[in-house]
């Protein structure tokens, strides 16, 4: 009765099942491979070519592009998104729940739908403040984590800093700020990433940026190298970006395991509710209301196109078959990376679980460059084929996967697996009669997480879909460079009509009921 307290990582459950080191490891080597390649080919080019690529005028114009368009959109959603989710959480705005729903929906579109609503709609809308206007629609990317935050945060702090005399904004400003800063860095670090990745947004709005640059590199002039130094520099700034946001998102404050948990008395609005809910609409409506209105817009005027004609229904099924085989692949490969690092609390388990997520500082550009490359070279008979396309959706959404079965695999009750074992189950048996059944919820939301984010993916898919192989988003894309707005927006609704059932997933899990403490 007096020994140490058991371990979550003792026992048989501490023991990983026989080779799950191993294949682990590999899964993660095979996922990261494109950064891997990126880097050997930048490092095979050689100093002279890299010198000549990094030394022209246009390598300075790429970095303050992107740079200045990742920092100024990045701090307009960061004040959006925190605004928006202080003013759902922490007052009394009325219709709450619907708020958040509506709030989050600017997420079912697709960037490049956005640019393409924009533009079909408003010519003028192009360049610096076109490609900001139109990707400021990734705020929700920072409100949803802030608003998590600050439901199920303890509001005893703010409650004693109000009591101490503190106005509305001191308060909001030295408590509640530093309270949410964690989610707050990370909202901003997946808007950043997202914004250094984009290339369909900004070539409709007619902005250059690293991802344009390495497209056009590779698909005019079918040029990998220097296609590969310029990813090793947007893979360098995502890094950058990676740093940063773990330093700033390092100093937020934790609430302590004893915390009451209770939530704070909503902050009346008074005279500025008016004022709050005309923001808030003002928000929806250049986010949400423009795009909704420009697809409808031209859904009504019908097909102006003179280009060939192509069955929706086809693309549909297409895009589905090659959404629902990466997640299928995608979901099962995270599993042992999960399971190993669930089971092995130690450096080699965290190293190969981290290795796995550096696709995240990857560009789908990237990552399409190093799938051509390696089936040109040592995969000839699948080049151009489907599992080509298939394998550049996992590596860019395994992440995606292993986060949500991680996650799942955190919940599971500790010792479960040893009472298991204790009654004579062989380990297989442990695992496909207790452990997958109990992360079954989380396996879904990686399925489906994987599916309908590859479901409206673009660029990647430009570059590895098989010859003469259309999905929704690259006949969207061809309708939308002829001009063809009319018969480009049935694609674009049916991409956004696929997203909608996970968006309202996030909403949802975000709207659960909060367990508060005594007051």
């Amino acid at each position: 009765m007096g020994g140490p307290p058991p371990s979550r990582f003792g026992g048989w459950a501490g023991r990983p099942l026989p080779g799950l080191g191993l294949l682990a490891g590999l899964i993660s080597l095979i996922v990261t491979c494109p950064l891997l390649f990126v880097v050997l080919q930048a490092y095979h080019s050689g100093w002279p070519a890299a010198h000549r690529l990094l030394g022209r005028p246009l390598m300075a114009t790429l970095l303050w592009h992107t740079l200045a368009l990742t920092v100024t959109v990045t701090a307009i959603t960061t004040v959006v998104g925190f605004s928006a989710a202080w003013l759902v959480s922490r007052t009394d705005l009325p219709g709450k729940r619907w708020w958040t729903v509506i709030l989050t929906m600017p997420l079912a579109v697709p960037e490049f739908v956005h640019g393409y609503c924009w533009v079909s709609l408003f010519p003028s809308v192009h360049g610096f403040w076109g490609a900001v206007l139109v990707e400021s629609a990734l705020y929700p990317l920072v409100f949803l984590p802030v608003i998590a935050v600050l439901r199920r945060g303890d509001g005893t702090a703010e409650e004693i800093a109000r009591s101490l005399g503190h106005g509305r904004l001191a308060t909001l400003w030295r408590v509640t700020v530093p309270l949410a800063r964690p989610a707050l860095a990370g909202g901003a670090l997946l808007v950043a990433l997202y914004l250094l990745g984009e290339y369909g947004a900004f070539a409709m709005v007619r902005f250059t940026t690293f991802a344009t640059a390495i497209y056009t590199q590779y698909a005019t002039a079918f040029d990998t190298a220097s296609a590969s130094m310029l990813s090793l520099v947007l893979i360098a700034l995502a890094l950058l970006v990676v740093t940063a946001e773990s330093r700033v998102g390092s100093r937020g404050r934790i609430v302590a395991d004893n915390a009451s948990g209770r939530r704070c008395a909503p902050v009346t609005l008074g005279h500025a509710r008016i004022p709050a809910l005309a923001a808030l609409t003002a928000i929806v409506a250049v986010t949400l209301g423009v795009p909704m209105y420009a697809l409808g817009y031209w859904l009504v005027q019908g097909n102006s196109s003179t280009l060939p004609s192509a069955s929706i229904w086809a693309q549909t099924i297409t895009t589905v078959g090659y959404a629902l085989a990466a997640a299928t692949t995608a979901t099962l490969a995270a599993i042992p990376v999960a399971l190993y690092a669930w089971r092995r609390d130690n450096r080699l388990a965290r190293c190969i679980e981290r290795v796995a997520y550096l696709t995240r500082a990857l560009p789908g550009i990237a990552v399409a460059l190093a799938v051509v490359y390696f089936g040109i070279r040592y995969a000839q008979p699948l080049y151009q084929q489907p599992p080509m396309l298939v394998a550049g959706y996992v590596v860019l959404f395994f992440p995606l996967a292993l986060t949500a079965v991680r996650a799942s695999l955190a919940q599971v009750p500790p010792g479960v697996e040893e009472v298991a074992r204790s009654l004579g189950t062989r380990w297989w048996g442990v695992l496909g009669r207790v452990t997958l059944p109990l992360i079954v919820p989380g396996l879904g939301a990686a399925f489906a997480m994987v599916a309908l984010t590859a479901s409206t993916e673009l660029t990647a898919t430009l570059l590895l879909r098989p010859t003469g192989t259309q999905t929704l988003a690259t006949q969207f894309w061809v309708y939308t460079t002829g001009l063809a707005w009319g018969a480009a927006a049935p694609y674009a609704v049916v991409m956004t009509a696929l997203s909608i059932p996970a968006v309202m997933m996030v909403a949802a899990r975000t709207l659960r009921p909060v367990q508060e403490g005594p007051r």
